[in-house]
């Protein structure tokens, strides 16, 4: 049997890699001389690299690993699926029984009437299937105009063309001719950073009647659909003022625009509860779901469509498919995983036992002198950097720097934390334990004293004018 083994130093295995691999939004050239880290083997919520180190994953992969690593079981699915039928496509009248039963369970676990899977390779092709449907459920019903799709500045919905159009980074559609035509953003809920002197729940409202008033400058025959993450994950973990959603909700309903909820991140246990879109009280017409469908043991995406939606598009040809659609293998591991998730009751641990203790020791770190906020909403967090606490305040240097300094010191210190900005982010694996939640806090305080002193040494530590 042939296997990939570390048959390598670590040093030649970064050559190779600087050499053959590109890596996602990466500057190769800067990462070549500095050498990619090598990552061994997985087991539950830790790394092991090439030279040994053993690293606390507070990112859980790429907000996928909601299961942990290691898990057997999951490698048993594969294999067994991989023997009885390694690939059949879903078009031409076909279909196969990982597909037929991932779909069912996923119509189970949905809430409301969100009853029918339409499967992708991953998020972002799953944006780009809702692009199409929404705009072609509303021509079926002879409205061909109703096209125009509304997002969010800083949100993320992917990569593809279509996927990276809908979201809205500035750094993203500044490459390849984005946004695409049809697709406009309105401001994001983000209280701390662009509230000014309103309360969050004035913010919120306010923010969420951007919407209101996009629909109205366009016209509500021209607006399909409205798309966003319940929680902002590559944006910052920025959870909405509690007066958010609800105003959003009675803005769709009110002009019949279909709500599209991201839960690529937010999805399968990762707020408390199955999605996002129970935790924020959201009544979606598709939900757009990947990462922890598998937990990222492979890749899987897809759209749940609710009954209206798709009432309209059974009707009619609905001419798009991936070759990957609902592929046998993914399916059957997203259906292993899904057990997993639902005999341990993960997603009710997180809601019940490890999201309040993450809460509460993560709100901790809110007393460092580095640290404007900390905020969580169940195993997702979120820490604001900043020169001056009081005052909300953004750095003088540009924007990353300190944040790109916190993660290296993370990384120093065996911890996974990404920075969005100077804001800090963690995602850990759902089967994390209240003593890894301290070690992960712990390894945090130590990565953000270490950070501040550097800040401090090089007068880093002054605010924007």
């Amino acid at each position: 049997m042939t296997r990939i083994t570390n048959h390598l130093p670590t040093a030649e295995l970064q050559a190779l890699d600087a050499a053959h691999h590109m890596h996602p939004f990466t500057h190769a050239a800067g990462l070549a001389q500095k050498g990619a880290r090598v990552i061994l083997r997985g087991e539950g919520c830790w790394l092991t690299d090439s030279e040994g180190h053993r690293i606390l994953d507070g990112m859980a992969g790429l907000w996928c690993v909601n299961a942990g690593y290691g898990r057997e079981e999951l490698a048993q699915a594969a294999a067994a699926q991989m023997r009885e039928l390694p690939f059949y496509n879903t078009f031409f009248q076909t279909t196969h029984v990982p597909a037929i039963a991932l779909a069912a369970k996923l119509a189970e676990l949905a809430p409301g009437n969100l009853n029918h899977v339409f499967f992708a390779g991953s998020g972002s092709e799953a944006n780009d299937t809702n692009i199409r449907l929404v705009r072609q459920f509303w021509a079926a019903q002879g409205k061909p105009d109703k096209q125009v799709i509304i997002s969010r500045r800083n949100a993320y919905h992917g990569s593809t063309m279509g996927g990276a159009s809908l979201g809205g980074m500035a750094a993203m559609h500044a490459q390849g001719g984005l946004p695409i035509p049809g697709i406009v953003h309105v401001g994001q809920p983000h209280w701390w950073a662009e509230g000014g002197e309103m309360t969050p729940e004035a913010f919120g409202i306010a923010r969420a009647r951007e919407l209101e008033a996009a629909i109205a400058d366009l016209g509500e025959d021209r607006v399909a659909a409205f798309i966003a993450e319940p929680v902002q994950g590559a944006g910052g973990v920025i959870v909405p003022p509690a007066s958010y959603w609800p105003e959003v909700q009675r803005i769709c309903d009110a002009h019949d625009i279909l709500l599209i909820a991201d839960e690529v991140i937010t999805g399968f246990g990762r707020t408390g509860n199955w999605f996002g879109s129970q935790t924020m009280g959201l009544r979606p017409d598709i939900m757009t779901i990947a990462k922890g469908l598998s937990s990222g043991y492979q890749p899987i995406g897809g759209s749940i469509l609710s009954d209206r939606v798709a009432e309209v598009i059974g009707g009619i040809e609905f001419n798009h498919g991936y070759t990957y659609s609902g592929h046998p293998v993914a399916a059957a591991v997203a259906l292993a995983n899904l057990r997993i998730l639902e005999d341990e009751d993960l997603p009710g641990r997180v809601g019940r036992i490890t999201g309040p203790y993450l809460a509460r020791a993560w709100a901790g770190l809110a007393d460092h002198p580095l640290v404007g906020a900390a905020e969580t909403c169940g195993l997702m967090g979120a820490l604001q950097l900043t020169p001056d606490k009081a005052a909300r305040a953004r750095f003088a240097a540009p924007e990353g720097t300190a944040g790109l300094r916190a993660r290296e010191r993370c990384f120093a210190n065996d911890l996974v934390m990404r920075h969005v900005g100077d804001r800090m982010i963690i995602a850990p694996p759902l089967v994390i334990s209240e003593d890894e939640v301290d070690m992960l806090v712990a390894r945090a305080r130590t990565a953000l004293d270490e950070t501040l002193a550097g800040l401090r040494a090089d007068g880093l530590m002054v605010a924007a004018v």
